[in-house]
């Protein structure tokens, strides 16, 4: 598999300035899912509010202290949503700080209904894997604002990826999680990612007065609107693939996969194949498509003719 950004390279476990007030420390767990690693953020000059804090990693952990520079002092952790790259170091970061840790909520909030009920039937996610006891300090609810020493932090709720994942506005710079990424498009895996949700997440970031997006992998994204309208269209033309190849016949997520993502790494194919039934399941909701017996993560789907 090519590299998909040779040019991002930084350092693991140092921090490197981004701009006045903001560091980047990268996480020690590349991936084909993460990328290099995960992207922990430290905003702040005095009282530092650490976003993604990462996985459970005891390196990670005392290369984020040891980023600290005198007279600062972590007094907010922050979390986008609750996968195990994301979420897990923040209990333990608030131990050994003090601070509080802040997300919208816990591994299951933000579900939509329908997802809801597929995971009440036995549905389970794939990718990078779900912080399932994650719960935090403070819930943020859609519209909050975190308030810190000399910066603050607007709350957007942008599930699709995630039930619970949350954007952080700051300014007209955006820390955008894994909603967003230059290096891949994010994986949207039932029941936890819904495809609705994400759909409806990025048209409402093109609203927004955005210059500069700051993902949770990968470098930072200078033209966000570009990209927003490619991610959207791509999902459209994803689906346009799917409704194409059910013109064939009934078919299954994985087979689907396997005939429309062909210039796929076969050990991405999973990935896929959850991207997939995340359509599946979004069309069903709109009546365009129909699975030919219960909705599950292995039926077959049907076209539907108006």
């Amino acid at each position: 598999m090519s590299d998909p950004d040779p040019s991002f390279a930084p350092p693991v476990g140092t921090a490197e300035d981004l701009s006045d007030g903001l560091r980047r420390l990268l996480a020690p767990n590349p991936s084909p899912m993460t990328f290099r690693g995960t992207n922990t953020y430290l905003l702040g000059t005095r009282g530092i509010a650490v976003i993604d804090p990462g996985p459970q990693d005891e390196r990670h952990l005392d290369a984020i202290l040891a980023a600290l520079r005198p007279g600062q002092e972590i007094s907010h952790i922050v979390v986008t949503h609750a996968h195990l790259d994301h979420s897990p170091l923040s209990r333990r970061l608030s131990e050994v700080t003090g601070a509080p840790v802040l997300a919208f909520g816990n591994a299951l909030a933000g579900r939509s209904t329908i997802m809801q009920e597929l995971a009440a039937s036995g549905l389970v996610g794939g990718g990078e894997g779900v912080d399932a006891g994650f719960e935090p300090d403070i819930a943020l609810p859609d519209g909050a604002v975190i308030e810190g020493d000399g910066w603050h932090l607007d709350v957007v709720h942008t599930p699709g990826h995630f039930g619970n994942h949350i954007a952080l506005g700051w300014g007209d710079a955006l820390f955008c999680g894994d909603l967003v990424m230059g290096w891949a498009t994010s994986l949207v895996s039932p029941p936890d990612g819904d495809l609705s949700d994400f759909m409806a997440s990025a048209r409402r970031l093109q609203s927004g007065p955005w210059r500069q997006f700051h993902p949770g992998h990968g470098a930072p994204l200078i033209q966000p609107q570009e990209r927003l309208a490619w991610l959207i269209n791509h999902r459209l033309s994803r689906e346009a693939s799917i409704l194409a190849e059910l013109d064939s016949g009934p078919a299954g997520a994985a087979d689907l996969a396997r005939r429309i993502y062909t210039d796929t790494p076969a050990a991405l194919i999973p990935a896929a194949t959850r991207n997939v039934l995340a359509h599946l399941v979004d069309l069903t909701s709109k009546s365009v498509v129909t699975p030919v017996d219960a909705l599950t993560a292995d039926a077959l789907f049907s076209r539907l003719r108006g």
